[in-house]
């Protein structure tokens, strides 16, 4: 038997921890209080620190976050159920694709096609649901450059060219279903276009100061205050 390469035995560990927090959701979810807020999608909303954020403002409300750091779109087709359905939630913030468009081979097109599955089963299995599709944020090449992993940098690349049309199909498609889409990204950019260094931890995700920022932005949809 050949040994395992160092990029398959991570990517074998990275899949287990994912695999590990979706058996943590599916035990969870046995004791939420149903219709209330969810936040979900991949690392960047599990990195959002909203329950944090929340009690800091004086916010009393249930939101609950299942977002799955390194998820694409097509994985959380198949955690559906964990990641949005168990929870019968009557808000949803989705923030889902962002592993997506940083693939090389990855199209607008493919993209579009696996976000609008996502939205079919919303629409079918809780059509009450006020849904909210977050926009992608922004990303720093130059703190991604940076970083040990070797394929920060193109992934920040890939992100920085097709944020603009990404954004625009997803606006589109979210107009498609009648749901919102928004822009909470206003203070996060320098003059480049791109996240402020001091708000990004390695070019592609960030601080907490930066979530307040995104908080601060978002507070007339979660219509808490």
């Amino acid at each position: 038997m050949s040994e395992m390469k160092i990029e398959d035995i991570m990517a074998d560990l990275f899949k287990r921890e994912k695999n590990d927090k979706l058996e943590r959701y599916r035990h969870l979810n046995k004791f939420v209080k149903k219709g209330q807020i969810l936040f979900t999608g991949s690392s960047l909303m599990e990195q959002f620190p909203i329950n944090e954020i929340a009690m800091t403002n004086g916010i009393d409300a249930i939101i609950y976050n299942r977002g799955i750091g390194g998820y694409t779109i097509p994985e959380m087709l198949d955690a559906m159920d964990e990641q949005i359905f168990a929870l019968e939630p009557s808000k949803i913030f989705i923030n889902i694709g962002t592993n997506d468009i940083s693939r090389e081979d990855e199209t607008i097109e493919m993209l579009i096609d696996d976000y609008r599955k996502v939205l079919l089963q919303i629409k079918e299995r809780l059509p009450k649901a006020k849904v909210y599709m977050m926009a992608y944020y922004p990303v720093n090449v130059s703190v991604a450059e940076n970083q040990p992993w070797q394929g920060a940098k193109r992934a920040a690349e890939l992100r920085l060219q097709r944020l603009d049309k990404a954004n625009a199909a997803v606006k589109e498609l979210a107009a498609e279903f009648g749901y919102f889409f928004i822009d909470v990204n206003d203070g996060l950019t320098d003059e480049s276009g791109q996240t402020k260094a001091e708000y990004s931890i390695d070019g592609i995700h960030m601080w907490s100061d930066a979530y307040e920022i995104v908080f601060n932005n978002m507070k007339e949809y979660l219509n808490l205050l």
